[in-house]
């Protein structure tokens, strides 16, 4: 390439380091799992409109473009690797730190400065940044600190000009704002978010895609950050560029569930035109897609709406219900919910085999300790809802809420690691100090509690049986073995020891060692515990075949002539009994021979709880305590070990196949 005097040489290659990050914790370390459970969309996005100027040789014919994209939530940022890179010969890095929350920033903004001294461009994009810029028009220190250190904000959506900032880093003319918050694209024709395999491989579940189908919301809602960043009118993709790219999906990586992540789904206008052509997929095209998606609380009403969502493929529902008390819903600008016809809403998705997930604000002015029990309850009992995910009422940056608190001069946590919707930002009237919190997370208990969960898993449509129990495991654990929102954690808690927010010490080998030992431990505690529990569920609620319910019919004959405990001998003469009506049950030689005949096998199929297994491990465990080892038989002990082992395995069994059945 020849080079004009007084001009510098361009690099000839790009290496576009796209990152999402996470948050910190309340000690100072990142949040990372093993496992994620949520891809995120965002990067989806970027990656796509970065291979899209690749593509286009936007760059020029001689510029090559190397991409690369890590996830906080899964990956630990090489932030050294990334450093070296930029020195490399003929090579220039941009990192663009995408999709950044308010209680991202702070983690965002400590990369954003360790790559600025090691001289790396960078771009920071998402709510926290969109939203401030769009509701205050000017920067805030937190921003402007970024921007004086020569970091470049993206305000609003970049489909229209990704490859002009991309040309203007590789340029060395970055401006400090890009602002496109006013000039909304229409996505219709715009490159589709892409599927990046390798990423996949660090979620729980491979076959799981993200798209955004649409962007934008009518509604006003005064806690929201998208209608002041996305604007009030929808915009959507076409049907025909959604359904090329759900079938390369298909056919290169197995994708075949996906969730919508429209923020109301029902108000996205082409809609019908989307569920036409995911219906010809299934029935024509032979690909089964499945999906979840975001709707309002009158999407039931639409019509035809809710018919044509189940034949498309639609298993679950996310309802932003947000609070059952009219007064507070008035109040917080949602006035298109009413609570009265909220049982119907529920039953219309029911009766359309989705289940129905709602998201619930616990904070509004006229809560207090006693309406949010109440509320949860009615949810349960009145409601029927599946599954509910409870967030605190926090005033982010973008929304109307926070705008009014700052002009008011309100108090707020100066702390923006905080504003997660699980910590308590503001004051509360109706709250002391740590009530809030304690509120919340006691609706986390009564909602997830054993009883409740079993009584959905028992009125579940089948197919959306082990998506329900899955997703119940999701939640449980991330809400009370780790402490934190399911929408932030995945499973099996990372812990960097080097990585830690700043003002947080960096501990010796020795002290974190100790620190992870009994992290883990509990953790471990918990995750038994809370396996058991889900086998327990598992064992109640378990679609049962017609063998195990002819061999259950005449135990309960049995015991209603004999009016006493079975023996064995009672139990195979109900086994000889079912196997007379259905021949196919298989009696295994081996167990026969071990058993004297009795068929334990068959008898765990049948089991319908492990409570007596339960009962016996207290009380060997209280004689154990006690000292009593001579009074625990170790015929008994064994026999018992045994079934609770075989029972396990067989739980583990049933979830790995519907697993297997699911990434199919």
């Amino acid at each position: 390439m020849q080079v004009h005097p007084g001009t510098r040489e361009l690099p000839r290659r790009l290496k576009v380091v796209l990152i999402r990050t996470s948050k910190y914790d309340d000690e100072g370390y990142v949040i990372r799992h093993l496992r994620g459970v949520l891809p995120s969309n965002t990067l989806a996005c970027l990656y796509s409109l970065t291979e899209h100027v690749r593509e286009r040789k936007f760059l020029g014919e001689e510029t090559e473009i190397e991409i690369e994209l890590y996830d906080e939530s899964v990956h630990r940022v090489p932030v050294q690797r990334i450093l070296r890179a930029n020195r490399k010969p003929g090579q220039k890095v941009v990192v663009g730190l995408v999709g950044v929350q308010t209680n991202q920033f702070p983690r965002a903004s400590d990369l954003a400065k360790r790559f600025r001294s090691g001289g790396v461009t960078v771009i920071i994009g998402g709510f926290h940044v969109s939203g401030t810029l769009a509701m205050f028009h000017q920067t805030t220190p937190e921003i402007q600190e970024l921007i004086d250190l020569g970091v470049s904000v993206a305000k609003g959506e970049v489909e229209e000009n990704w490859g002009i900032i991309l040309r203007d880093a590789l340029h060395d003319r970055l401006q400090p704002i890009y602002d496109t918050v006013d000039d909304l694209p229409d996505l219709f024709t715009k490159p589709i978010p892409m599927v990046h395999r390798g990423y996949l491989k660090k979620f729980a579940s491979s076959n799981f895609g993200t798209i955004d189908c649409g962007r934008g919301c009518p509604f006003n809602c005064s806690f929201c950050t998208i209608i002041n960043v996305q604007g009030h009118k929808v915009r959507y993709r076409s049907a025909d560029g959604l359904a090329h790219a759900l079938r390369e999906n298909y056919r290169l990586h197995g994708i075949d569930f996906y969730f919508f992540t429209d923020d109301d789904f029902a108000r996205n206008s082409g809609w019908r035109e989307i569920f036409e052509m995911l219906i010809k997929l299934r029935e024509e095209d032979g690909i089964r897609i499945q999906f979840m998606m975001q709707v309002d609380t009158l999407s039931y009403k639409i019509p035809q709406f809710v018919e044509l969502a189940s034949r498309a493929g639609c298993s679950q529902v996310f309802i932003g219900m947000e609070s059952i008390n009219p007064k507070t819903l008035k109040a917080a600008g949602k006035t298109q919910n009413h609570v009265e016809q909220y049982k119907d809403l529920i039953a219309a998705w029911h009766n359309a085999k989705a289940a129905t997930h709602v998201g619930y604000i616990i904070g509004f002015p006229l809560d207090n300790a006693d309406s949010v029990a109440q509320d949860v309850e009615r949810l349960k009992s009145e409601m029927k809802v599946d599954q509910a995910s409870f967030f605190m009422l926090t005033p982010l940056p973008g929304s109307r809420d926070h705008f009014d608190m700052v002009r008011a001069g309100e108090y707020m946590d100066q702390d923006l690691n905080r504003f997660d919707s699980f910590h308590e930002t503001t004051h509360h009237p109706n709250f002391r100090a740590g009530e809030w919190f304690q509120a919340y997370r006691s609706a986390w208990k009564s909602f997830y509690s054993f009883e409740y969960m079993r009584e959905v898993l028992a009125g579940a449509n089948p197919e959306n049986y082990w998506n329900i129990f899955r997703n119940f495991i999701w939640y449980k654990n991330a809400a009370l073995n780790e402490g934190g929102h399911p929408m932030l954690h995945g499973f099996f808690r990372l812990k960097d020891r080097t990585d830690r927010r700043r003002g947080y010490p960096v501990e010796s080998r020795l002290r974190h060692f100790v620190r992870r030992f009994r992290e883990i431990r509990d953790f471990s505690l918990g995750a038994i515990h809370l396996l058991l529990e889900m086998e327990e569920l598992w064992l109640q609620t378990r679609k049962r075949s017609e063998a195990e319910l002819r061999v259950v019919s005449e135990l309960k004959r049995i015991r209603a002539e004999a009016r006493r405990n079975l023996r064995v001998a009672e139990l195979q003469l109900a086994h000889v009994r079912a196997k007379a009506h259905i021949p196919e049950i298989h009696v295994p030689s081996r167990l026969s021979l071990l058993f004297k005949d009795f068929n334990l096998a068959v008898a765990q199929r049948v089991t319908y709880s492990r409570e007596d297994l339960k009962h016996y491990w207290i009380n060997t465990k209280d004689r154990l305590r006690r000292g009593q080892i001579f009074l625990i038989s170790p015929h008994r002990f064994l026999i018992n070990l045994y079934r609770d082992v075989q029972l396990f395995v067989l739980f583990l069994a049933a979830l790995m196949r519907a697993n297997q059945r699911q990434e199919v």
